[in-house]
């Protein structure tokens, strides 16, 4: 029987798009059915195989995308958010097979349906692009979500805290603001599918801090304050408003946890 351990380092071992996707998926529902071994033994690359394209270059690099207000804008706006969604199926991936020996079998479950959602996530961004006449790949991006991932490598409550907690939570601030933009340029396509997104990332920053909570009290922390200590060491960036409080209430990450950060 094949390890969860070995199912997840097939999905950071695919370069192609689509076989990251199928590998997901793959993973996922052998999960799901019981095919898969809970063993997490196998040890997870530093960084995932990557396509020729897109071009990564740093986020000060990566020229200026707009608000959206054209179809160019909006084609750089979704393969922005396509690039987030197709880098965060690696990043589900890696935190199954790095740290789930270290917990219940339930937190493979839910990354396991994670992953699967970032993965039907990316091909459904990946198919409107197409339909506006653009692909994945055809722009630069930058990967400052896996450097986020690669300097938590070693902590799982610093990876649950930074990833989930910090830049997955961000999504929920911006993205009606979005989908209220595409909508009132027309492209209801679009803001559908951003829509379905924003309201599947409340549950992935719920699993977040779920377990990042779970490994709080199995250390005998205050979550609040272990989250903001890590934040402060981990995120190179700063926490600024607007948040969106009710849809991170709705996700278990309460005010008391990061308005004591929240710079104006």
């Amino acid at each position: 029987m094949q390890s969860v351990g070995e199912a997840c380092r097939s999905v950071l071992a695919a370069a192609d798009p689509r076989d990251k996707v199928m590998a997901a998926r793959f993973a996922a529902r052998q999960w799901r059915l019981g095919r898969l071994s809970a063993e997490c033994s196998v040890a997870m690359p530093d960084y995932p195989a990557r396509p020729d394209q897109p071009e990564l270059l740093p986020p000060n690099k990566m020229p200026k995308r707009g608000k959206g207000g054209s179809e160019r804008g909006r084609i750089a706006l979704l393969h922005a958010l396509a690039h987030i969604e197709f880098s965060a199926i690696d990043l589900a991936f890696d935190l199954i097979g790095r740290f789930g020996g270290l917990f219940p079998e339930e937190f493979i479950s839910d990354w396991m349906r994670v992953g699967a959602d970032e993965a039907m996530h990316f091909a459904l961004l990946d198919r409107r692009l197409k339909q506006m006449g653009s692909h994945y790949g055809a722009l630069p991006a930058h990967d400052g979500l896996w450097e986020a991932a690669h300097a938590t490598r070693h902590d799982v409550q610093a990876r649950l805290a930074v990833v989930p907690m910090v830049l997955e939570a961000r999504g929920l601030d911006i993205t009606p603001a979005t989908v209220t933009r595409f909508e009132n340029q027309g492209d209801m396509a679009s803001a559908k599918i951003l829509n379905r997104i924003y309201h599947d990332e409340i549950r992935h920053v719920w699993a977040g801090t779920r377990w990042f909570e779970y490994g709080c009290q199995a250390q005998n922390l205050d979550p609040a304050k272990s989250w903001q200590n890590l934040v402060s060491v981990y995120f190179r960036g700063s926490l600024k408003p607007p948040f969106n409080d009710s849809a991170r209430e709705s996700a278990g990450l309460t005010r008391e946890y990061y308005a004591p950060l929240a710079q104006d």
